[in-house]
């Protein structure tokens, strides 16, 4: 392994990729893995603390979430790509940690508290949903990187993370590093009807989909709910539509959309088709280069074998420090 600062981090394979995710974690973890030696994996064990009563697509969903990571820019020559359940040392550690984490910390979590509000259509009432932070300390420390993307919603899970390492720390000596939260900038990425984008409400724009797929979508995506009429003034911070303008639309062509809304001289209608054109030509290589990758159909096993080796052996690396500071075989 390299000298370089290290960076950790993965996602659950539950369905396609949509523009929130390339906004929110992807475009970071493209410019990070030429700042730092960058593992990201797919985190299919995690996927089961929720969806475990129906696993027959997870094999997909793992296989379409590395094309589209591929698709973004994510390239296995500057970054390690791996499956979760391919490094058994996660599960491991997992069990290790698990033995000293109290059970205190994880019913004290937020997310936990919330998805156990929110989420009322499946049984989370499981020791898997309940400990899968211990899961997720396992997943990052087992790399001992010192950088871990995530959003600020993401925050009372690392602060856990180095709780987990600060006990494993003082029980058995000094082996883990505290691993540092490297916030990803913020990018407000609505759903097209204003709530939180996601797949499970049908209202995402998803980096795989077609421009004939995309269109449709966004001509009936919520604006300004002032603007009844064209007519009417509005404002672009009350708009459902401005802040990808803020992502993707040319600074001069924004202050030239914040006039005519205020103004009543551009409409939705118009508003939108410009957001089209911004949206095709942030998808145009994305497309292309997904093409690319889809017509050699045995890549995405390739890389994921590179990247699973490449993760092995930086997972047993530490296991054996592990293993010696608790005097296991």
């Amino acid at each position: 392994m390299t000298a370089r600062q290290r960076t950790v981090s993965g996602m659950r394979p539950t369905g396609p990729l949509h523009i929130g995710h390339y906004f929110g974690a992807l475009k970071n973890w493209v410019a990070m893995q030429d700042e730092t030696e960058a593992l990201f994996f797919v985190a299919d064990w995690h996927a089961l603390t929720s969806d475990y009563a129906d696993t027959s697509r997870i094999d997909e969903y793992v296989r379409e979430m590395v094309v589209d990571w591929l698709s973004v820019g994510l390239d296995p020559a500057r970054c390690a790509i791996y499956r979760q359940s391919e490094v058994k040392q996660t599960a491991e550690l997992h069990l290790i940690l698990s033995m000293i984490t109290p059970l205190g910390w994880l019913e004290r979590n937020p997310t936990y508290k919330e998805q156990q509000q929110e989420i009322t259509s499946r049984d989370l009432g499981n020791y898997g949903f309940l400990g899968y932070p211990v899961l997720m300390a396992s997943d990052i420390i087992q790399h001992r990187p010192q950088w871990v993307p995530v959003g600020q919603d993401q925050l009372p899970h690392m602060e856990l993370t180095r709780e987990i390492v600060r006990r494993f720390n003082h029980l058995y000596g000094e082996v883990f590093p505290e691993p540092q939260a490297r916030l990803t900038p913020a990018a407000k990425c609505p759903g097209l009807d204003g709530r939180k984008m996601s797949k499970s409400y049908g209202n995402g724009i998803f980096l795989k989909d077609s421009l004939a797929d995309i269109e449709p979508k966004v001509k009936t995506m919520f604006t300004d709910p002032a603007r009844l009429r064209r007519s009417d003034p509005g404002s672009p911070e009350k708009c459902n539509l401005f802040p990808y303008h803020t992502l993707m639309t040319a600074s001069e062509t924004q202050a030239e959309i914040r006039q005519g809304c205020a103004a009543a001289t551009l409409g939705c209608v118009d508003c939108k088709k410009i957001f089209l054109k911004s949206l095709e030509a942030f998808l145009a290589p994305l497309h292309e280069r997904r093409a690319s990758i889809l017509a050699r159909p045995r890549l995405v096993d390739e890389i994921l074998m590179d990247g699973n080796a490449k993760a092995r052996e930086s997972a047993e690396e530490t296991m054996r420090l592990v293993r010696d500071a608790v005097h296991l075989v």
